[in-house]
């Protein structure tokens, strides 16, 4: 990448990028020199890091203090590249873990500019404990529901992403920034190139977004407005309906209205419901799944709310993962959850069990299950078996005229009781699927019209 790109520009030209005339003000950590040429007495050390900052004008490789992005306090840490690769050292790690230490003071949000290539191999094991002392510090900003935010730039390798960056709540990335555990002169000779980049760690599930810098500051202030801290908020407010439906007279028909392509489904649900939507994207193990929408939207009230929104195909492993995520996250933040069912059940091909689905979905029940923050479910289309309620909040879901739920769809139903598909009608009665009988059975609370 160019040295004059975005992704390459200094610590102090990033935080100016997003505070603009709001300003920064620097902290800096009590002082503990290194013995002559460092912990190791590697020589030559001290003159490279003298070096380093008559090149940069820094003392080491991380800026950190307090600042406004739009109108949101937090706590901003930035590191620079110029100063011997932006790697982690002893002091790095002074000043990393007093960032985390003031937004845990402040109860601020930490937003982290990372740009690193991971160790410094000077101070050896020495730099390389610095990554405990991140995962602790991460760790205690977790325990009390403070948002971690990473922006990762050009380069962004090593421990500093294995800690810093990839271990934030959200990871926003610049546009063509090489991201990877791996740097450019450790990785296999014949290593696909797109597999550490940006673009290839969104495809990969592990970063959320890549924004380009003149977006930034805007898509972190809605992220800061979202992800808090708050106070107590209320639970997020039903949806509206979509269409006008009327209710179906017959099991069958309750089945076909939900099927219906020209029913309205998530996109549609979700863009009514929010003026600005932030997505999460990826479950973390390398998986995606397009069919299910997860992340925090803003509503025109400010009220945050997380939603996570089937799209009516076969939910995947990596949906379900990425889902417990986010209602996970949503949880410890304090912020409402938003459920929209709408899948035909959990994908049951041979890849989907390779890929754990079980697992998944036994963790997303227990994500819902486990939530102190009030989940709301709108089942709009197909309430599918244990592939839908796994989504679904017990004694707050909701459905719509055109959506039904089944412990087992009717064809399979018909089928395991070997009777003609001409039955399968009245197999889907029996089943009493229909939105009244889900109010009348108790699983559904209101139907929504």
């Amino acid at each position: 990448m160019p040295a004059d790109s975005p992704a390459r520009a200094t610590a102090r030209e990033t935080i100016a990028l997003l505070t603009g005339a709001a300003g920064f003000t620097e902290h800096r950590p009590p002082s503990h020199p290194l013995p002559p040429d460092g912990p190791l007495g590697w020589a030559g050390y001290d003159a490279a890091r003298e070096r380093a900052g008559t090149r940069t004008g820094e003392e080491e490789s991380v800026v950190y203090g307090t600042g406004f992005v739009g109108d949101r306090a937090c706590v901003l840490l930035a590191f620079e590249f110029g100063f011997l690769g932006g790697s982690l050292g002893r002091l790095t790690g002074d000043r990393l873990a007093a960032a985390y230490e003031l937004a845990l003071t402040r109860r601020l949000p930490l937003l982290a500019l990372v740009a690193t290539g991971g160790s410094r191999m000077q101070e050896g094991m020495v730099a390389l404990t610095q990554l405990q002392r991140v995962a602790a510090a991460s760790t205690r900003l977790r325990a009390a529901g403070l948002p971690q935010i990473a922006v990762v730039r050009d380069p962004t390798t090593g421990g500093g992403w294995a800690t810093v960056g990839a271990g934030a709540d959200v990871v926003l990335a610049l546009p063509g920034a090489q991201v990877g555990f791996a740097g450019s002169r450790v990785r296999p000779a014949d290593a696909d190139p797109h597999a550490y980049s940006a673009e290839g760690q969104f495809a990969a599930g592990q970063v959320d977004a890549v924004v380009p810098p003149g977006e930034l500051a805007g898509a972190l202030t809605h992220w800061l407005r979202a992800l808090g801290p708050h106070g107590a908020l209320p639970a997020a407010p039903l949806p509206r309906a979509r269409s006008a439906a009327r209710l179906p007279e017959t099991g069958r028909e309750a089945v076909a209205a939900a099927r219906d392509p020209r029913r309205p489904r998530a996109e549609a649900y979700l863009a009514d419901y929010f003026v600005a939507r932030l997505p999460l994207h990826g479950d973390r193990c390398g998986g995606t799944d397009p069919g299910l929408l997860c992340g925090f939207g803003l509503r025109a009230d400010g009220l945050p709310v997380a939603y996570v929104a089937q799209c009516g195909t076969p939910t995947r492993p990596a949906g379900y993962r990425a889902a417990a995520r986010t209602i996970r996250l949503a949880d410890r933040l304090g912020v409402p959850v938003l459920t929209l069912v709408d899948t035909p059940g959990a994908a049951n091909d041979a890849e989907a069990e390779r890929a754990g689905a079980g697992a998944a979905i036994a963790d997303a029940f227990a994500a819902v299950a486990e939530a102190r923050v009030p989940v709301t479910t709108l089942v709009i289309g197909e309430g599918g078996s244990g592939g839908a309620l796994a989504l679904a909040a017990p004694d707050n879901t909701h459905v719509t005229a055109d959506s039904y739920f089944s412990v087992i769809a009717p064809e399979l139903a018909a089928a395991i009781l070997k009777r003609p598909p001409s039955e399968t009608g009245a197999t889907a009665d029996q089943l009493r699927l229909r939105p009244q009988d889900l109010l009348e059975l108790g699983f559904a609370r209101s139907i929504v019209s």
